[in-house]
């Protein structure tokens, strides 16, 4: 998967179906439209659209409801169980606050989504020492946050998008390894967007399957 943000790319790779005529996009399987090109009018909205891949929709603080339900109606207008999938980005700070106002509204309309969480694009900062970072605390408080609001809402947290690597990297500070702003530069790899390391994502993995195990444990007293 990727974020189809190269149209030219994209219109390259795209191929028409022998059998059904219907048009696929062979860069990728899951491709998404990101935060900055998911606007009424968007030419990365209109080719979406118009392939049967499945599709995400990268959703933040500047996303109301009403663009949203346009664009569900726009990119699946037949309803199509899994073909659209919500990615959250909000950031620690701001995911309880915003996040709810869009769930109603997409329950309300009976558009068959899967929501996700991305925990990491919302909370980047950047270090004292110049370092651009991602405290693993504020990573954790939105996937916290993502729960909450699904088991408040009676709807279901159905992902988490990650950025990782089995590496030893010091890119994002804390965990429990405890990488701080001064460690940074130990084993600052990227040339992009800081990871987890090894032990933040296998931290991160065991903290979401609790979290997964009490919402179960919560679930089925409400329905005993």
């Amino acid at each position: 998967s990727h974020e189809a943000l190269l149209l030219q790319y994209e219109q390259a790779m795209t191929r028409q179906d022998s059998l059904t005529g219907d048009w696929y996009d062979t860069s990728a399987h899951f491709l998404w439209i990101g935060d900055r090109t998911r606007f009424d009018g968007s030419a990365h909205v209109e080719f979406l659209r118009g392939i049967g891949n499945p599709i995400g929709l990268k959703c933040g603080p500047s996303l109301e409801p009403d663009v949203l339900l346009r664009l569900l109606d726009t990119l699946n207008p037949g309803r199509v169980p899994g073909r659209m999938t919500l990615i959250t980005r909000y950031g620690h700070d701001k995911i309880e606050a915003g996040l709810p106002k869009l769930v109603r509204a997409v329950k309300r309309e009976g558009h068959p989504v899967i929501w996700s969480c991305d925990p990491m694009h919302g909370n980047v900062i950047k270090a004292a020492n110049g370092y651009k970072t991602r405290p693993f605390e504020r990573i954790l408080a939105e996937v916290r946050g993502f729960f909450a609001v699904h088991r408040a809402e009676g709807t279901f947290a159905g992902g988490i998008h990650a950025e990782m690597t089995g590496q030893n990297v010091t890119e994002c500070t804390g965990g429990a390894v405890d990488v701080t702003e001064q460690s940074l530069a130990d084993r600052y790899h990227t040339h992009c967007d800081p990871r987890l390391n090894a032990g933040q994502s296998l931290e991160l993995a065991f903290l979401l399957a609790e979290m997964l195990n009490d919402e179960l444990r919560q679930r089925r007293a409400e329905a005993a």
